[in-house]
């Protein structure tokens, strides 16, 4: 009852009716949009979370074990958790990662009460970070169980040769960071590894001695870690048999110096001659990206969205002095988030272009498939304040949604369209066509929309295992489709009756056949 008389004050009025389409979308990109969040994927929530732990590197197993059975201490004391599981150690002596495994190294899985959603689990973390910070030594990074294997949110990498200049700027960089309560569980890479000695040879005196380098360092490995002179057989076993002459366990720097680097000469030349051995703390770990020395500054989020934390990070990053030598760029998820979105943005701009084709192809048209790609931005609108509305971010599950809507939203103008055409063949003039087309396609556009709101509805309020991934995906279709149904009716009818051209030719009416003529 109510449709009729509001279409024809549309077709009245186009320049009110397409001037306040056009405003309200360009407020919308304008004001409403740069306040929605981005992430890459939603974080789930399943009432769990895991805290890793690492001590000093050599730290022995004994006090790691401390350590952790302090920090589970500390979960205890929250009141909700149903299950706290610590592992003291990680790796063993042959495959231990020097910094992220090893005897200073450990493990503590939290399972919070049935029940607990994802404001839980931050309270938990933030209580627990309370006590973790006053343990001298310890550092901690939180995580949760995660449905894809994906990097650390925040990372600086930052590169150059100097291992020395790659320490200084990741502390630098990561002393900024420790500034703002947005990034929690701040770490470098660049840590102190264990003593060791260090042998830098002379290449001048080794030449003026006839030695080689090569065969000297050689040498001294096999005197260190020892050449197999032989094999024991024992039943079906074969054990190797070492000959070294240093013991790599009790070996003092002066009987590494007081190697003969060659054995059989009549003149004995001690290590000491052709190098410099000395004591020193190596690096823990020597990081590599595109074959160049990096140390990395990895940090998850306190609070906030992924895309708002990267671009503070980005002006820290730019307003921190590096040394000479020395570069930093941002990596992690932000990396991955932004090729992510460039290659989605690609493939909607695809398949409007492909919808589009088959449009024009169907309607022998290029006027009325771009009427009906306008529903798009009418749809986009919607998505966009449903996005702002439940507080959901922009993400990977979104734009998957708005590539879904860009499909959806155009099947309700192809059939008003095509109805209007039809009607249009039929000898009805256009203004008439227009509003007994909306009349006619009013009762099944709605019915269709209605069915899709329905269907989605259960997926958009979370419920289920996972949901969170899912949801951005429903919200971003519901709020598309929920505008468009209203606006389309409305909107798409004023810039068809604008835009058209085409002229339709008038059905010639029937005609009764002629009877018999009667013979005078």
């Amino acid at each position: 009852r109510k449709y009729p008389g509001a279409i024809t004050w549309a077709l009245a009025n186009p320049g009110k009716v397409i001037g306040s389409a056009v405003a309200v979308f360009v407020l919308t990109m304008a004001l409403i949009l740069p306040r929605l969040g981005t992430e890459l994927i939603p974080q789930m929530s399943q009432g769990e979370f895991n805290v890793d732990l690492r001590l000093p590197p050599g730290t022995p197993l004994e006090q790691t074990d401390r350590s952790v059975q302090a920090a589970q201490r500390a979960s205890d004391a929250l009141g909700n958790v149903a299950l706290a599981y610590s592992v003291a150690g990680t790796g063993n002596r042959l495959d231990a990662n020097p910094v992220d495994a090893g005897e200073n190294t450990g493990r503590l899985s939290i399972t919070l009460q049935s029940g607990a959603d994802r404001e839980d689990e931050e309270t938990a973390m933030a209580g627990m970070r309370k006590d973790l910070e006053e343990m001298p030594g310890l550092q901690y990074r939180f995580s949760r169980p995660a449905l894809f294997s994906m990097a650390t949110p925040l990372e600086v990498v930052v590169s150059g040769y100097d291992l020395d200049r790659l320490g200084e700027a990741a502390e630098r960089v990561r002393l900024e960071m420790l500034k703002d309560d947005r990034f929690a569980d701040v770490k470098t890479t660049v840590e102190a590894g264990n003593p060791e000695i260090q042998i830098v040879f002379d290449q001048e005196r080794a030449t003026q001695l006839n030695l080689v380098v090569r065969d000297i360092a050689n040498r001294v490995v096999n005197s260190v870690r020892g050449e197999v002179a032989t094999r024991y057989k024992l039943r079906d076993k074969q054990i190797d048999v070492l000959v070294r002459s240093v013991d790599s366990r009790a070996a003092s720097i002066e009987e590494v110096r007081n190697l003969i680097v060659n054995p059989g000469a009549d003149f004995p030349v001690p290590l000491s001659a052709v190098a410099d051995v000395k004591l020193a703390l190596g690096p823990a770990e020597v990081r590599r990206v595109g074959q160049e020395r990096v140390a990395v500054i990895s940090a998850n989020l306190a609070h906030g969205d992924l895309g708002s934390a990267v671009a503070t990070l980005d002006a820290i990053v730019q307003q921190v002095e590096l040394p000479v030598g020395t570069t930093a760029f941002l990596s992690g998820q932000s990396e991955e988030m932004t090729a992510s979105f460039k290659s989605l943005q690609f493939v909607l701009v695809l398949a409007i272009f492909l919808v589009y084709l088959v449009m024009a192809s169907q309607f022998e048209s290029l006027i009325h498939p771009f009427v009906i790609l306008l529903t798009i931005p009418l749809a986009l609108i919607g998505a966009v304040w449903a996005l702002w509305l439940t507080g959901t971010t922009v993400n990977v599950v979104a734009y998957i949604g708005l590539i879904m809507l860009a499909g959806i939203v155009v099947n309700q103008s192809i059939v008003l369209i095509d109805a209007v055409n039809q009607l249009r063949a039929g000898g009805m003039a256009k203004f008439e066509a227009i509003v007994e087309g909306g009349k006619l396609r009013l009762r099944p556009i709605l019915i269709t929309k209605l069915t899709t709101i329905l269907g989605l509805l259960p997926m958009a309020l979370g419920i289920g295992e996972g949901a969170e991934v899912r949801a951005p995906m429903a919200i971003t279709v519901i709020g598309g489709v929920l505008l468009t149904t209203f606006l389309t009716l409305l909107v798409i009818p004023v810039v068809y009756s604008v835009l058209d051209r085409k002229q339709f030719a008038a059905q010639e009416p029937q005609m009764d056949a002629p009877g018999p003529v009667a013979a005078e």
